[in-house]
């Protein structure tokens, strides 16, 4: 059995300017480490490739997996682990590191932690004129953790729409609400390569989440190949190109992207569907939430992901 547990954001939010940000704080992520400790154990990345070639895993494994780049991750996260001699998996965007551009996806987090969902989903209704109420019909449904008017603003922000115009609304309400200093707001947000080298001199995993954090499926194997190819020529530079890891941006991933990693050099997939990762298909190993699990040793062991699907 082997659990993969995925994190974002990991900060002491009411010190930030933006508390409303969806994240861990840190006492509960070391917390859910003391849970970790005394129900799992903790392997790294290394342990798990070697595991799809045959060795075997301790019982109850558990891997830590970082998305994003964020500076969190080195601020907060790397100490943490340090501290306590533990091994984990952080998957940067290329391009946020390479470019100082801040990703889409994080435009609309800074945006909705600073105007609210009920405002800015008014807002982007009337931005879109008539397409907007019929956009709100067919996108506007809770999620699990999401209100519907969340919900349907990251749907028509990050798929609805084409993707010039997505992008250019988008870029327009964080310029708006946020800041006009994309630059400099991204070399707040993400880790740079110096972070991340010193992370991987230290026993830290660096793999890929893409170069531009785009839904895989929906590109031409071509576009698919040169973003895939992209994201290696990024992990060189790192000095972490052999045997590396994709965690699919979005969870977005194709036969074609399967078949391009395995010819690319990649030794593992991480996906964002929810369950105990199956070895059997290392390009499609299902991860948990951190919300999936408690956040306190004290507290008994969590279902298996199988039921909480």
């Amino acid at each position: 059995m082997l659990t993969i547990v995925m994190y974002h954001y990991v900060r002491d939010l009411p010190r930030t300017s933006f508390p409303r940000i969806k994240g861990l704080l840190p006492a509960r992520f070391e917390g859910q480490l003391d849970y970790i400790a005394r129900h799992y154990t903790v392997v790294g990345v290394a342990d798990v490739i070697a595991a799809t070639r045959g060795a075997a895993l301790p019982e109850n494994a558990c891997l830590l997996t970082f998305d994003d780049g964020l500076i969190d991750h080195y601020e907060t996260v790397y100490p943490i682990l340090r501290a306590r001699g533990l091994r984990a998996g952080f998957y940067p965007v290329a391009m946020p590191v390479e470019e100082h551009r801040v990703l889409d996806a994080h435009k609309i987090h800074f945006v909705l932690a600073t105007v609210g969902s009920g405002r800015l989903a008014r807002e982007l209704k009337a931005l879109l004129g008539g397409r907007g109420e019929e956009l709100f019909r067919r996108n506007a449904s809770p999620g699990r953790r999401d209100s519907a008017d969340v919900v349907f603003i990251k749907r028509v922000l990050q798929r609805e729409l084409p993707a010039a115009e997505r992008a250019a609304i988008t870029d327009w309400l964080f310029r708006r609400y946020v800041t006009g200093e994309e630059s400099t707001f991204a070399r707040e947000l993400y880790m740079s390569f110096e972070h991340l080298r010193a992370m991987a001199r230290h026993g830290m995993d660096v793999g890929g989440h893409g170069h531009a954090h785009v839904w895989l499926e929906t590109l031409s194997r071509q576009a698919q190949r040169e973003e895939i190819e992209r994201t290696r020529v990024f992990l060189r530079r790192i000095g972490s190109d052999r045997d590396w890891i994709m965690s699919y941006p979005y969870g977005s991933y194709n036969a074609d992207t399967l078949e391009l990693l395995l010819t690319g050099g990649a030794a593992l997939g991480l996906t964002t569907r929810r369950g105990v990762a199956d070895l059997a298909r290392p390009f499609e190993l299902s991860r948990l939430d951190t919300n999936d699990l408690p956040v306190s040793s004290g507290e008994p062991v969590a279902p298996r992901a199988e039921v909480l699907a």
